[in-house]
């Protein structure tokens, strides 16, 4: 299985954890990454904290816990690549579903691109061996 099957596939609850550049950390609820097809990895972020953040310090976790009785789930380890403003890129690659006045109300939206450095089990230490496309 590629990380872009498992991401389609299977279902959880992620949290983005990201750092600024004196180390002050900062974790939120995200929905899973879009998996571009040069292998990166994409998520829309607000002008919040956690993209404010990566302004200084590209590096994140994504840690991702599966809806199962079991505690499964893995750790992405990413580092920041690159953003973008594109709108029409943005609406297309956008899941939730806000009437347009709450969608801009939440403030403008960004594509924040990672390359993936590792992947770690949800619990303990075991790297997992897993092709992204």
């Amino acid at each position: 299985m590629t990380l872009k099957e498992y991401f389609n596939n299977t279902r959880g609850t992620g949290v983005l954890a990201t750092a600024d550049n004196e180390g002050r950390t900062d974790a939120a609820i995200y929905s899973r990454p879009h998996i571009m097809d040069d292998g990166s990895l994409a998520f829309i972020m607000r002008e919040r904290l956690s993209l404010n953040n990566l302004q200084s310090n590209p590096y994140a976790t994504f840690l991702f816990m599966e809806h199962d009785a079991h505690i499964k789930g893995m750790r992405l380890f990413m580092k920041k690549t690159g953003e973008d403003t594109n709108e029409e890129l943005i609406s297309r690659m956008t899941r939730r579903n806000l009437t347009p006045e709450e969608d801009k109300a939440a403030g403008p939206k960004h594509i924040v691109y990672f390359n993936l450095e590792k992947i770690l089990s949800l619990v303990g230490g075991n790297e997992i061996d897993m092709k992204i496309l």
